[in-house]
């Protein structure tokens, strides 16, 4: 199903209800009333003066809800706590993704950058229609009036939005309404303007998957193989009937682990491990983290399987390493990893007594929601629904491509009589050895420098684990056998380095593989920046001053690129760290955005790191809220700190050792005492914000280890001998 999602086709019905002005796309492009159910807006507006954004990408902590919430309040001249917001309903011929086709999904951190027009355009003709209405009431003309505050006033009259709601809604769309100029922005880019969730969030109040407590509702926990791959051969339940609150247990048709149904969560714990169950483990993977490690290190001494550059050829990079006046080569590595949400994975399926099933889902990606169940439990797709509810974290796991904890619970309701709510649990165990994870990569780069230190070329081979290949996403993210995920952050580099040649091998993936926050921007950004470090040092130069030096060709990803290092450099004293401390700077562009770190360290007696401060710098496009991307950066950075210092995935004959946050241990608030972020003013179009954060923060921590102590290439460093304080 396509659709083209044009201003005027976007803008194509307001409901003619009493009551109720929506504004939205008409799924058939054409004039629909909210009374007839054919319309799915944007924003609403009752007639008690109620404004609500309808949003429509799930909100997991990143501020979605927020930043589209402020689009529509700032083309109605309301406050942002005057406007409400809902989740949108599932329906990608409505709500779909601009960026992903027709398909209603939240990632790639694309909310804002597909989302912009849209809602302000939603608001915009919103605003213009509650004015004519209330110009066609008065005789006057609309010029003479305006709207502010949910009033609308001008010409010696005055009247709420909600008295003009029903007149509003007899008005024909306007096909193109005007935007306000950003020189009139009051609510966009302004920093005083705060998070529209963080009440509930705060005091409890608020609802996640977890929380949903449904009447007559059974709990499902999945006994899953141990190792990768197994399957159920048989079970025996015998000692789970002994618990209170057991209700049975089922193996899943798919074999993939049996279901246990239980009144309550605990009982269904506890009847889970009281089962016992015999698994086939014939195709099941056999391999521990070590063979994966050294089946990836050594395909990076053979060719390439693919070449993954497109303008430079091998032989003459070899070439150009080969008579340089110096040459440094380094090897890195970067295990497994685990998303690791504070809320574990959870989906409640109701039964509605017209036939109708709703799942409760904090859904990244309501499409597959839907797709899922309606073909597991062979229902027609109107006759399933999606309720989107708050997440508690994701960072890529809650939209795997195979909908992998919507099918278990869409097979636990149809092996039920379908009578009563069924509600799967997962435990932090069950996510942490759930087997999506980041996959392991190993890089290898030698870089040639001439007698001026001047880089001559730049060989850079990459073995690891391609996400896309197998998914439904292959045909757009997989070219010519290259996964676009393995190499981006480094073979479309904005540094203008001559001679940079990019290799990719694939290696047979130990488990099933997950796009993990920042996905291939988390390893490639660690190695372009550690390489430039290394090669600066070698050449004698600063290091800002160093990387300056391939951003000045006047692009402007090189230009903008430039522009954050030299502020973060700026705001963080480039240089003048005083005595006991070190610096380490990074730079790196992902999902259309620039961010600059610079980290500052001290050690103490023992020699342990600390982590003072780190000053980012970031350029996003217009800022919609500084205090979201001001978040978002600094959860970025923790989520990529905390990676880097102490955590990995690792399997010993393909089961996982890591359990829960003991051994898996999320970043602390005392492991880095202060992070300073600094936005860079734009008119450029918004971009990413939910992933750039995370690329820089760990070589910019590691290039000021490496200052005065080792040069960490194989992550993570607390196994590499660094401890922190």
């Amino acid at each position: 199903m396509t659709l083209t999602t044009s201003r005027r086709g976007f803008l194509a019905s307001a409901t003619a209800a009493t009551g109720l002005l929506a504004i939205g796309i008409s799924p058939r492009g054409a004039l629909a009333k909210a009374s007839e159910g054919a319309l799915n807006p944007f924003v609403t507006i009752s007639s008690d003066g109620t404004v609500t954004a309808i949003v429509k990408h799930f909100e997991k902590g990143q501020g979605t809800a927020t930043g589209l919430s402020t689009l529509i309040a700032e083309e109605l001249n309301m406050s942002l706590d005057a406007i409400k917001y809902e989740f949108a309903p599932s329906d990608p011929t409505v709500y779909n993704n601009s960026l992903f086709g027709p398909y209603q999904g939240t990632g790639g951190s694309t909310a804002m950058a597909n989302s912009y027009m849209q809602y302000r355009t939603a608001g915009a003709a919103a605003r213009e229609m509650l004015i004519s209405a209330a110009a066609n009431r008065w005789g006057v003309s609309a010029s003479e009036l305006a709207l502010s505050n949910g009033v609308v006033s001008g010409a010696g009259n005055a009247a709420s939005i909600g008295e003009l709601v029903a007149d509003a809604a007899m008005l024909e769309v306007p096909a193109d309404p005007r935007l306000k100029d950003p020189s009139e922005f009051t609510i966009i880019g302004n920093p005083d303007v705060h998070r529209t969730d963080q009440g509930p969030k705060i005091d409890g109040t608020a609802k996640f998957a977890m929380d949903l407590h449904l009447d007559d509702q059974m709990v499902v926990v999945i006994k899953r193989s141990p190792r990768m791959g197994g399957t159920v051969a048989s079970f025996d339940d015998t000692a789970a009937t002994e618990i209170k609150g057991f209700i049975q247990a089922l193996a899943l048709p798919n074999g993939a682990g049996v279901a246990v149904y239980a009144d309550k969560t605990w009982a269904a714990f506890q009847a889970r491990d009281a089962i016992e169950v015999t698994w086939d483990f014939s195709a099941a993977e056999t391999r521990s983290s070590g063979d994966v490690r050294r089946e990836l290190l050594a395909a990076l001494d053979d060719n390439a399987e693919f070449d993954a550059s497109s303008e430079s050829d091998l032989s003459d990079t070899l070439q150009a390493i080969e008579g340089a006046a110096q040459i440094v080569e380094e090897t890195f590595y970067f295990p497994l990893l685990a998303h690791a949400p504070m809320e574990p994975l959870g989906a409640t399926i109701e039964p509605l007594a017209d036939g109708t099933v709703v799942i409760h889902d904090g859904a990244q990606f309501p499409t597959s929601d839907h797709s899922v169940l309606s073909q597991i439990l062979e229902l027609p797709m109107e006759k399933v629904k999606v309720n989107t509810i708050l997440a508690g974290g994701s960072f890529g796991r809650r939209a795997t491509p195979s909908a992998d904890y919507q099918v278990e619970v869409a097979l636990a309701f149809a092996m039920t009589d379908r009578t009563r709510p069924v509600k799967l649990v997962w435990s932090r165990e069950d996510d942490i050895t759930g087997g999506y994870y980041r996959p392991a990569f190993a890089h290898k780069v030698r870089v040639g420098l001439d007698d001026a230190g001047k880089i001559v070329g730049w060989d850079h081979r990459i073995a690891g684990q391609s996400i896309f290949k197998g998914t439904f996403f292959e045909s757009v993210m997989v070219h010519g056998g290259i996964d676009h995920a393995s190499v981006e952050g480094a073979a479309d580099t904005p540094y203008d380095i001559p001679g940079m040649h990019f290799g990719l091998t694939d290696n047979k993936p130990a488990t099933t593989l997950l796009w993990w926050r920042s996905v291939g921007h988390s390893h490639t950004a660690y190695v372009m920046e550690s390489m430039m470090d290394i090669a600066a040092k070698a050449a004698q130069r600063d290091a800002v001053g160093f990387r300056l030096e391939y951003l000045s060709g006047g692009t402007a990803d090189q230009q903008r690129k430039a522009a954050v290092l030299k502020l973060a450099a700026q705001k963080a004293g480039w240089g003048r760290s005083g005595p006991g401390r070190s610096q380490g700077v990074a730079v790196h562009k992902s999902f259309g955005s620039y961010v600059a770190q610079v980290a500052e360290i001290s050690r103490d007696e023992t020699g342990a790191v600390k982590i003072e401060k780190i000053t980012a710098a970031v350029d996003c496009g217009l800022p919609v809220n500084p205090n979201v991307i001001k978040a978002q950066i600094e959860g970025g950075i923790g989520y990529g700190i905390g990676a880097v210092m102490r955590n990995e995935i690792t399997l010993s004959n393909g089961e996982t050792d890591q359990l829960n946050f003991p051994d898996y241990e999320p970043l602390r608030i005392h492991d880095i005492a202060e992070i300073e972020t600094h936005i860079i003013p734009s008119a450029e179009a918004p971009t990413g914000i939910g992933e750039p954060g995370t690329p820089p923060a760990g070589p910019a921590l590691a290039n000021a280890i490496a200052v005065e102590g080792p040069r960490i290439t194989s992550l993570p460093m607390s196994n590499e001998g660094v401890d922190f304080v």
